[in-house]
Formats: C-alpha cells, structure tokens, sequence
C-alpha cells in the first residue's frame, strides 16, 4: 500500500533528493570503516564540516533529538496516531515532525505502532528519509530501535527473533554472539534501521535487578565483555550502529530506572572490576554508540546527579579516561530516572553539558528542543559544543552508508527478513543456550514411548513482542512435533487455589508435566502448583522461562531446565532438550544463591548439567 508523498521502497533509487545529496557530500564514506570510532581526520571530516558550517542554529539542535513518532506511514498514518502525535508532539505525521524539528533520528517502537510487517517498516523507513531529504539542506536521519532479542525486542515476527543475552550468555559462544548481530543486523538494514540499542553491556550481579536480569549476559564481567564485543562487530559488520549500554554500569541494581531513581553502590574499585570491562570491550571493538543509565554512582560522581547528566562520568571517565569518542546516547528523557532532580527543560542542557550527542525521546519535544535553542543563545552552552555533537552524528550517518543510499528496497526485505538459513541460525543458536539445573535418577531427557501424554501447565506472561506465545501453547506444540500428545494448561503467574486443583486433577491423567515457572518467589502461589504437581506423583519437569533463580524456591523438582526467556526459540529449543533430540549445552553465567541463605551460592557460574 503507497500513500501519496511516500516511495516505494522499489522505486527510489531515483529520487532527485538523493542526488542533491550525493553531490553535496561525494566520497563522504570513502575512508570511513565501520567501527572505527577514534578521530576521523580526514578529507571526508572537511566535508562534514563544511555541511555543519551551513547549518542554522535550529538545523544543529534538531540533529541531536531522537524522537518517537506515532503510525506506521511517515505520511499518512491512521487517524487515532494522527490525534496522539498532535497531543504529544504539536504535529500530524512523522514528515511534519522532521520539517519542524529537523530531527536527526527517529526511534521506533512496537507501541507506537511503527512495526506491523517487514515491508511496512521499510516504507516508513522510506517515507522518513524522503521527508527529511526534500528540506530545504535535508540530511538522511538514522533510524534506531531497541532490539535486543529475548525479552526486548521492536520488531516481531516474521523477523528473525534470538535468544536474549543471558541465554548466549549461557552458551558461552562468542562465535554466536557475533553470528546474532549479523544476522539480526542483516535483517535490521533490510528495514532502513541503522542503530540498534543492543548489546546490554551491564554486569547482572544483583538477582534482584528488575529491570536488567536477563538482559544481561551474566555476572561475570570478562566473560560479558567478549560476548558485548563479539556481539556489536556482528552487528556492525553488517551495517547497523551497535550501541552499549547502560554506561556506566547498570547491573546491580534493585530499582527500575524506568519508574525510579537507582543507586549503585560500588567502590571505584568495584567499578572498575565488575562494570567497566564490558565497556571498554566495546570501545576497543569500535562500538558506534554508548547509551547512558539514569543511576546514581556516588564513587564516580557525588554530586547526586545521574550518570546521563554528570560530566565526570561522560566526559571525564568515558570520553577522557576511556578514550570513547563516538556518539553518546541518553536512555530515554522520559525514564522517571532522569526526571527525578531536574525539570524536563533543564534535562536536555544538562545532558550536553556532560558530554551527551543524542538526545532520546524526550517526553515533551518541543520543550527540550526549545530549552537547548535557548541554552545557545542565553550562552549557558556554545555554538561549539552543539558543532562537535552534530559532527560525531553526522560521522555516524556517513560511516553508515546514509549519504550515499539511505532508501531500502522490498525486494531487500524479502532477501534478508525472516529467510530459512536466518530461522535457522536462530535456532541452533537457541539449542546451545538451553541449561539443565538438576536431573535427579536420570529423569530427563522424556520418551515418547514411555511419557506419551504430556500436561504443559505454568505461567503465560505476555509474550515478548512479535512472538507466537503464549508459553505453554509454544511448548506443547513444539513437544506434540516431537512425538508426544501435549496438553496446554495455562495456570498464570499467580494461579488461584481453583487454577491449581483444575491442574492437578489435569497432572494425574498424564505421563508426566512440564511446568514453565517465572520470576518465582517464596511467597509465590506458583510455589503451591509446584508442590501439589509434585504430590501427585506424576514426573514433573519444571522450566524457568526468565530468571535461572527459580530453581532455588522448588528444591523437590528433579528435573528443571533454564531457558531465560520465553521467546519461541527459546521454548522450542527447550522442547527439543525436553524429548532428547538435543543435548543440554548451556552452563550458568549468573550464580543461583540458596532460597534459605542467600549467602551461600546453591549453583554457582558454569553449572550446567548433560545427558
């Protein structure tokens, strides 16, 4: 479907935009390898510079905003995305956005309806960059999302969906890690998406973290670090902007920066062993971008601000200290993390001033571009300051390639989007990450012959989005491929006493269970299902769909599995360790403390069970 004002991503090879930009920014790519992020002096940096000098002050502004935009056409998106962007952003559509505010990217995400289907995405993405390059100076912009694959990801099905860091975290491959950000990057392209907000670079030392978990590829800081660098060549090699984050280390934490103000309470030493490895990994594989936490680190900066507005953190320790000299992204400007000290006009200014490039996603646009206008002209931030920012973003665009080609084509989506050979990839990825905690008498792996019938009960939260879920539909179909009559059963995350009798009455018509438990606690009804599964005297093999830690609250269970998230990869992987088909290869890359004693580690990094 074409709207009016919006190419065809067949057809714009053509366009007489592109060619106004070719000519005024030739050879502008021509030295500039992906990856490499120190100082690019050279001829092309002249012509960069030359683009700055002719730009006006609110040109130079726009190009440090990322912003969301609500539809999925940049010209003619439906009418309710319509009313949501004028409330939220003073604009009708994404094309009025950008001639407003000459943005120098756009983020997208699943619920502002940006994502529906591959060739949708690539029109957008078509859409956006035609707005954009028919201004007056247009300049390409750079398309981002969060996808990180696992439990966060932008863009569903039929795209190729990973595992998530702490499942390659338990297969250990940096091989894989480097094979996911290519793929992932391959497909991400095809799309007209150039920067991914992927890898997570955090340290998950804390089991309590809400908001990183299983986002994180483990707990130990080297062994993270090679999958971080492995992960964001892949990406890059393909064409993608990876970015780390959350400097400067959001790992161990037990607030969500998304609803609070976090503090880390590590020593500088700390920091330095645990959560800065990963970091430098990064910048020493050439990462394009760093994205900043909203914590509070008060052995790097005492002053109380959070890291995304402290020039100590951002400038002295990433830019001086670690010698970083890419492009510095904020998390969200919408996080309450970030909102906590200061107002939403002042969060902007004091992000530059700490050494920020890109400013994302600021809940009120015109505010932040408006206080960032006016912090220039009152003084209280150079011409200068802006200049270096928008010279990193546009050394971004160029080694991207957005210069010379920033339009995609359908029959790019249908070569790289969701092929055979990527399903496939996904998957044997997947089997290497699946981790057996405990097989007590040999329990696992389950035979068809003698475990026909098979109940799936257990938790369904939400699937992460673009997969089938919900969890146990995934996994009884898969096992029903397998050879066994699977029933699904979903009891919920917190099932009542009803849900569970109807399950345990279920459990004694069956061979055996498979239990998918998440995020258990000691107070936790799914505790009750367990056990009353258990007493039933029916095999139960239970799989812990997110956090590895549940094992610790279900000591009777003998057969329990990991597979950190519950993405259908993942789950069918699961299922395929479940029938034997595939031996259990994961290892833990986070310890597993005691329920009882949290002090002592029941199952410690590198357990990891096989038949």
């Amino acid at each position: 479907m074409h709207h009016a004002g919006t190419p065809s991503p067949g057809n714009t090879a053509t366009t007489p935009t592109r060619r106004t930009v070719l000519a005024a920014t030739a050879g502008v790519t021509a030295a500039l390898t992906i990856g490499q992020t120190g100082a690019h002096a050279t001829a092309d940096d002249a012509r960069l510079r030359g683009i700055v000098s002719r730009m006006s002050l609110e040109e130079k502004v726009g190009q440090l905003f990322v912003s969301r935009v609500y539809g999925h056409s940049a010209t003619a998106p439906d009418q309710a995305d319509i009313d949501t962007n004028l409330r939220e952003l003073g604009v009708r559509t994404a094309a009025e956005l950008l001639a407003r505010y000459r943005l120098g990217g756009v983020i997208y995400f699943t619920w502002a309806r940006n994502t529906r289907t591959p060739h949708q995405i690539a029109e957008l993405s078509n859409g956006i960059q035609q707005a954009s390059l028919d201004l007056p100076r247009g300049l390409p912009v750079l398309i981002s999302t969060d996808q990180e694959h696992g439990t966060v990801a932008r863009v569903g099905r039929p795209a190729t969906l990973f595992p998530g860091a702490m499942a390659v975290g338990a297969g250990g491959s940096r091989a894989d890690a480097r094979t996911l950000g290519r793929v992932a990057g391959e497909e991400l392209r095809a799309l007209g998406i150039r920067q991914d907000y992927s890898p997570v670079a955090d340290v998950n030392v804390n089991p309590a973290n809400p908001v990183i978990g299983v986002r994180s590829f483990g707990a130990d800081p080297e062994a993270v670090a090679g999958l971080v660098a492995a992960e964001a060549a892949g990406y890059q090699g393909a064409g993608v902007a990876a970015t780390a984050k959350h400097f400067p280390g959001h790992g161990d934490t037990e607030v969500d920066s998304h609803y609070g103000f976090p503090v880390i309470e590590h020593t500088r030493e700390q920091w330095e062993t645990i959560d800065a490895p990963p970091f430098r990994a990064a910048i020493r594989a050439g990462v394009d971008s760093v994205m900043t936490a909203h914590i509070m680190v008060p052995a790097l900066d005492p002053s109380g601000d959070p890291a995304t507005l402290s020039r100590p953190i951002l400038t002295g320790i990433l830019r001086e200290e670690l010698g970083y000299d890419g492009v510095v992204v904020t998390d969200s400007l919408g996080m309450e993390g970030v909102r906590t000290k200061y107002g939403d006009d002042r969060v902007p200014v004091l992000a530059l001033r700490a050494g920020v490039d890109q400013l994302l996603n600021p809940p009120r646009l015109d505010v932040a571009w408006n206080a960032v206008l006016a912090a220039v002209r009152d003084g209280e931030l150079t011409e200068e300051r802006l200049d270096t920012s928008v010279l990193r973003v546009l050394r971004l665009k160029a080694r991207l390639g957005l210069f010379e080609d920033p339009y995609v084509s359908a029959r790019g989506v249908d070569r790289a989007v969701g092929t055979g050979p990527h399903l496939a990839a996904a998957d044997r990825i997947a089997e290497r990450t699946t981790t057996l905690l405990v097989n007590e008498g040999g329990l696992l792996p389950l035979s068809a012959r003698e475990h026909p019938r098979l109940l799936v009960a257990g938790a369904d939260p939400a699937s992460p989005s673009g997969t089938t879920g919900p969890p146990t539909g995934v996994l009884a179909a898969a096992l029903g491929e397998l050879g066994f009559t699977a029933t699904a059963l979903s009891t919920g995350t917190a099932p009542s006493a009803a849900t569970v009798e109807r399950a345990v009455a279920a459990a004694r018509d069956a061979d055996a269970v498979v239990v998918a438990t998440y995020n258990v606690t000691a107070a936790d009804s799914q505790r009750t299902l367990v056990e009353r599964l258990l007493a039933t005297g029916t095999p139960v093999v239970a799989v812990a769909v997110r956090n590895p830690y549940d094992v610790a609250q279900l000591p009777g269970v003998r057969g329990y599995l990991a597979s950190y998230s519950w993405t259908d990869v993942e789950l069918r992987a699961a299922a395929r360790v479940i029938a034997g088909t595939v031996a259990p290869r994961g290892k833990l890359p986070v310890p597993v403390q005691r329920a009882d004693d949290p002090a002592r580690v029941l199952y410690p990094v590198g357990h990891g069970l096989t038949y």
